[in-house]
């Protein structure tokens, strides 16, 4: 292992291209993983656990949270949510990426996790607010009422936009999708995150020994 792996967050409002991008990072690097997370509702028709979610009775799940074994959690119209310690910590420590496609209140549990120092937080924007709605629409999937409350959610989520490492501003997924892989890069390369490096260099100085230099 030449690095250990990054805890990447991805967070944005609804409607701003998180999870096409996660994707499109997923495609570019297949040693990454994404974040599987573990619910207390009902597994729908075709869900598998494991891969779409990790399903576990209400009485399980709390005992994880007591347990110190989730990074997150929350509640969400009376289901419980959150991202399991062990099998991040299993890939981080084996030098593979981890994606989390959270909001900035999980954001901000992992940040005061254990973990904190592997993390890369990152939050995109939509260009404009106006683009944002007709993203939103454009899916065809949800009622008026619907986007109505995710335009209000979206503003609480813009709010924290500078709690993240990075932000950026998603006019162009392939633009925004280049400049993530140089995030990405760039933190990989970070100094304290390559422990190869130790070695290397004790390396070269016992050859400037052997050299007489």
């Amino acid at each position: 292992m030449t690095r250990r792996g990054l805890l990447i967050i991805l967070s944005s409002p609804s409607g701003a291209g998180k999870s096409t991008l996660a994707q499109r990072l997923l495609a570019w690097d297949d040693t990454m993983q994404f974040s599987v997370s573990a619910t207390t509702r009902a597994a729908r028709p075709g869900e598998q656990e494991g891969r779409e979610y990790y399903f576990r009775s209400r009485s399980q799940f709390e005992e994880m949270i007591r347990a110190d074994e989730m990074l997150e959690h929350a509640e969400v119209f009376g289901n419980l949510y959150g991202s399991p310690r062990a099998p991040v910590e299993e890939a981080i420590n084996a030098g593979r990426d981890v994606i989390f496609d959270i909001d900035w209140q999980g954001g901000q549990q992992i940040k005061g996790s254990a973990l904190a120092d592997d993390v890369v937080s990152i939050f995109l924007l939509p260009p404009s607010i106006a683009a944002l709605e007709s993203r939103l629409r454009s899916r065809a999937q949800d009622s008026d009422e619907v986007i109505a409350g995710r335009m209000v959610k979206s503003r609480d989520e813009i709010s924290h936009w500078a709690e993240y490492d990075y932000c950026l501003v998603n006019r162009d997924l392939d633009a925004t999708e280049a400049e993530l892989r140089a995030i990405l890069t760039a933190e990989r390369l970070r100094r304290s995150r390559r422990p190869d490096l130790v070695p290397f260099v004790r390396d070269l100085n016992q050859e400037f020994e052997e050299r007489g230099t």
